[in-house]
Order: structure tokens, then C-alpha cells, then sequence
């Protein structure tokens, strides 16, 4: 692992030479997702219409699989049961499928995609650490009810299990984050003795059933996976599963948490690897970690200039960005990653004004932090980021001007964001010429006001304290 660290640390160098100039371009477009974080299916099916006029090009469900019905925190849906059938207290088969077809359009402006979270790792800690899935009283229950399970069926002999004991890893529960064999071959436990989630073994029953079952939801409609734990599957388990077939015409992007980017110890064992040998995308950790340092209190948002020129964000083709995820605020060992409620706000500003990866926004359902995410799709500022976001579309990104305090870039000739986290208007004053439109009004989109009007060489950019905009061309 060490000899693969240091030739990708190499990379990465080459890689900051290529990219050193703060004027760059993706080809990548830029979509927004909405993470609809543990909605009734039905819920985001009777939103369709609103999600497809915001603008959302992609929404991320929660898990489809079976799960525990009876016990309805978030968390069950990470813990499978069986992967044949979609059953938990979130939806089924029916809701699943009709609320596919509620995003989809006539006008293929106005369809969203449906991206499925999977869980492919382990499966459900429960039954005194039974390894036997789904179980025989399980089993039983599809024969007893054999209309309605095989109405929720994906693929498979529901008359017989799915996975036994030998399918399965050894049961250690995982003692050191560091060492990757233990991280990808061990369990994750909880502590204080709890068994653990039964860690899956990549043999080739494995592998067939998780091909099968990917297959069955992209016959479906779905169109993206985000695959959970994606940090404890070994690279070899991922690239068999993801056929040329299953990859086809799919947006993949793998869940792999770490504190930091190039240099960063989970970086180089986990996420580098990850990046350099399947073509998937990932969460950007390494940007997420970038802009939190630049809004602390002793942090400089010069950090936001080209973090991806010294290794702190990932490439725009493979980066998904965000402010929060849904592990942040709801596991205790990463609300410390919370940030401040108008940092998040300029944050979201630089994540959906910049140009490249794709801004994925968490919507929650559980209520936590007395709702602060519930409704955050629909928020004002979402919304009006997602407009400019999309206006924006295929424009050349450019940074004009930056301090401790404050950024401000072009997006081509077309828009302008700046945002300023200090308690005090910062401005810059910026050549134009070639820049911007001359004689034509500028409109800030957060506000529908702010104009600017540019009739000359330069021009005085005002950013006042602890807000954001976003101006885009009349």
C-alpha cells in the first residue's frame, strides 16, 4: 500500500502543475441532486412536479431493499435483510416503481432521475448475530404470503435464503481505522459488546446476487447508485460487482469519508485507491474538509481559490459536493462537522455557484436539530441557488479576486458569485474588459436586486458582510 501511496501522491503533483491556472472548464455538466434523506417514496412521487420545476436533475432514495418494517429509525435502512424484495416502512416494490415513473417526462428538460442509495456491504446486525439472510421465519412468511411478496420481488427464489454463513467474513469487528485489511474485511460494530453488521465475503454467490440485484433496478429505471460503505468494500469486491453492463448509462458514486485530501492519511488509503482504479465518483470529503477550514474562524477563503491545484478537492468529473450529508448530523462521531447555519448558507453559495461536480442537497426527514433540513429542497436560497446554478450551465469558471474574507468569480461572461464571511463589506475593484457584458444589467439572484452595471474598464465589486450573490446577466 505504501508504494501505491507514494506513486499516487506523484500524481497528484503532476496533476496540481496541470491545473495551476484559476481558469478552468468541465465537461462534465453539473447537476443538482436532491437527497431526499429517508422519504416515503410516495412523498417524493406527490412532489414530483415541484422537484422538476426547482430544477433538480436527480433525486437519491432511500435504500430498496427489505429491511425492519417494525422499527422505523433511518439506520434500518442500512442494515439489509434480503436484497430480492423492496419492503421497509419507507415503501415497497409498488411505491418504488410509481414513483419512478412520477419523475420521469415527456419533456427531457423536466425529468429527474432516480439514483438509489445501496447498501452492498454487510447486512442487518440482528437475530443474536445470525448470518443466515433473510432468515427462516423469513422465508416462510413469502410462502405464507406469496402475492403480496412476489409483488415486491426483484429477483431470486423467494422460497429459499439468500445468504448463509459462509458468505460471510470472519466476525471481528474492526479495531483500527487505519489498517485497510480491517476496514474492508471486518465488521462495523457499535461497541459494549454488540456484534456487529455481518460483513459480506466477495465470493462468487456474493458477487452473482449483488450483479442480479442492480441489474433488476436498472431494468427498473433507476439511473444512479450511490453505493454506502463503499470505504469497507475492497476495490476488487466493487469492480466485480460493476459490470461494463450495470455501468452502462448509470451516474455511480461511492461513499468513502475522509478528514481530509492529498496527504491525508484516509485520503491516500482509501479514496485515492478508490479513484485511480474504478471510474466511479465519490463524495468530495477533501472539499467538504477544504471549505469547513476556510470558514473557521481562523481560516482564509483564499483556500477556495483551486483547492483541486494542491490536492484538497477532487477532480469535477468525479466529485460530488456538498455542505452536509445525512451521516453528519445524525451520528454523533461527525456532528462536529456541523457548520454554522450561515457558513452552510455561503457555503451552498461556492458549492452551487462553482463550476464542476455535481451539488447534492440534504433534505431531511428525521427532524433532527429541531428540523434545521426538513423542507431544505424548497428553502428560498435553495431554490434561487438552483436557478443560478442551472442558468450556468456549460460557463467557464474564472477567480477574480480573493482575501481572507471574501472571493469573487465569473462564470464566463454570464454570471458572477461572491461571498463574503467577514463582519465587515468587503470589495474588489476588477478589470472587465473581456469579462462581462457591457451596458447590461447584472441581477443578484439570491436577492432579485443588487444590480450591477458595468459601462467602463473596471468595476467595484461590494460584498457585504456575511452574505452572498449571485448575479447573473439580464
Amino acid at each position: 500500500m505504501q508504494v501505491i501511496s507514494t506513486l499516487l501522491q506523484r500524481r497528484l503533483v503532476w496533476l496540481a502543475l496541470l491545473v495551476s491556472s484559476t481558469l478552468f472548464t468541465s465537461a462534465v455538466r453539473a447537476d443538482a441532486i436532491l437527497h431526499a434523506f429517508d422519504w416515503h417514496y410516495d412523498e417524493v412521487a406527490a412532489k414530483a412536479n415541484e422537484i422538476k420545476d426547482l430544477g433538480y436533475k436527480a433525486v437519491l432514495v432511500a435504500p430498496p431493499l427489505k429491511s425492519n418494517a417494525a422499527n422505523c429509525a433511518w439506520w434500518q435502512r442500512y442494515q439489509p435483510q434480503d436484497i430480492r424484495v423492496i419492503d421497509h416502512c419507507k415503501g415497497n416494490k409498488q411505491s418504488f416503481v410509481n414513483m419512478i415513473n412520477a419523475l420521469n417526462d415527456a419533456n427531457p428538460a423536466r425529468k429527474v432521475d432516480v439514483y438509489a442509495d445501496i447498501v452492498l456491504n454487510h447486512m442487518a446486525n440482528e437475530r443474536n448475530g445470525a448470518t443466515d439472510f433473510p432468515g427462516q421465519s423469513t422465508v416462510n412468511d413469502y410462502g405464507n404470503n406469496s402475492s403480496y411478496w412476489n409483488n415486491q420481488r426483484l429477483f431470486g427464489n423467494l422460497s429459499q435464503g439468500l445468504f448463509g454463513s459462509g458468505d460471510f467474513n470472519p466476525a471481528n469487528c474492526i479495531s483500527n481505522y487505519n489498517d485497510v485489511w480491517q476496514v474492508q474485511n471486518w465488521r462495523l460494530c457499535g461497541g459494549g459488546g454488540d456484534t456487529g453488521l455481518p460483513d459480506l465475503n466477495p465470493n462468487s454467490w456474493v458477487v452473482q446476487q449483488q450483479r442480479s440485484y442492480l441489474t433488476a433496478l436498472k431494468n427498473l429505471g433507476v439511473k444512479g447508485f450511490r453505493v454506502d460503505a463503499a470505504k469497507h468494500m475492497t476495490i476488487w469486491h466493487i469492480n466485480e460487482i460493476f459490470t461494463g453492463s450495470i455501468k452502462s448509462g448509470m451516474y455511480l458514486f461511492g461513499e468513502i469519508i475522509t478528514s481530509g485530501g492529498a496527504g491525508n492519511n484516509e485520503y491516500d488509503s482509501f479514496l485515492a485507491p478508490y479513484l485511480a482504479y474504478t471510474d466511479h465518483k465519490a463524495y468530495d470529503f477533501p472539499l467538504f474538509n477544504t471549505i469547513r477550514s476556510a470558514f473557521a474562524f481562523n481560516g482564509s477563503l483564499s483556500q477556495l481559490v483551486n483547492p483541486l491545484s494542491v490536492g484538497q478537492a477532487l477532480q469535477n468529473s468525479r466529485a460530488v459536493t456538498f455542505t452536509v450529508t445525512h451521516d453528519i448530523p445524525t451520528n454523533d462521531g461527525f456532528r462536529y462537522l456541523i457548520m454554522d447555519p450561515t457558513d452552510e448558507y455561503l457555503a451552498y453559495a461556492y458549492v452551487m455557484g462553482r463550476d464542476g461536480g455535481k451539488p447534492l442537497i440534504f433534505s431531511d426527514s428525521t427532524g433532527t436539530d429541531n428540523g434545521r433540513w426538513v423542507n431544505a429542497y424548497n428553502a428560498g436560497h435553495i431554490a434561487k441557488m438552483l436557478n443560478f446554478h442551472n442558468r450556468m450551465q456549460g460557463q467557464a469558471m474564472e477567480m477574480l479576486a480573493w482575501n481572507d474574507c471574501a472571493i469573487l468569480f465569473r462564470r464566463g461572461q454570464e454570471g458572477v458569485v461572491g461571498i463574503n464571511k467577514c463582519g465587515s463589506t468587503q470589495s474588489f475593484n476588477v478589470n472587465t474588459n473581456g469579462r462581462f457584458y457591457w451596458y447590461r444589467n447584472y441581477r443578484d439572484v439570491l436577492s432579485g436586486a443588487n444590480l450591477v452595471y458595468i459601462n467602463g474598464g473596471s468595476y467595484n465589486f461590494s460584498l457585504p458582510a456575511r452574505q452572498a450573490r449571485m448575479w447573473y446577466a439580464d
